[in-house]
């Protein structure tokens, strides 16, 4: 059972299918990972070498968490150990789009390099 506005996560689920146009789906994906409080934006790319198997690999980019008690969304950003970090140039919006934005916008290059 997830506490996510429905509106916001089908409107982060349309931005990440927004970010690779059609005709790249078969190199690259951007996905969103719904769980309870918060959706992780994650890059997926196929296997390199066929000996890697079938499996994509899913790499988080960055991960938008939901406040309830303030009906804010929060965005973090992920170090090379996989942990994710409160992302402090941008402070907790009601609007996911401004921190979607942001993530697109990238200045710092800490979300898609």
């Amino acid at each position: 059972m997830t506490i996510l506005p429905e509106t916001d996560v089908a409107r982060i689920q349309e931005w990440c299918s927004a970010r690779v146009p059609e005709h790249a789906r078969d190199q690259v994906r951007v996905e969103a990972d719904i769980a309870e409080r918060h959706v992780t934006i994650v890059e997926c790319r196929p296997p390199w070498r066929p000996e890697a198997g079938p499996e994509w690999t899913r790499l988080p980019v960055a991960r938008l968490r939901y406040t309830k008690s303030t009906k804010k969304w929060s965005l973090y950003w992920r170090d090379r150990n996989l942990k994710f970090h409160i992302y402090d140039r941008l402070p907790a919006d009601t609007d996911v789009d401004v921190l979607l934005t942001e993530i697109n916008q990238d200045p710092t290059a800490i979300f898609w390099g």
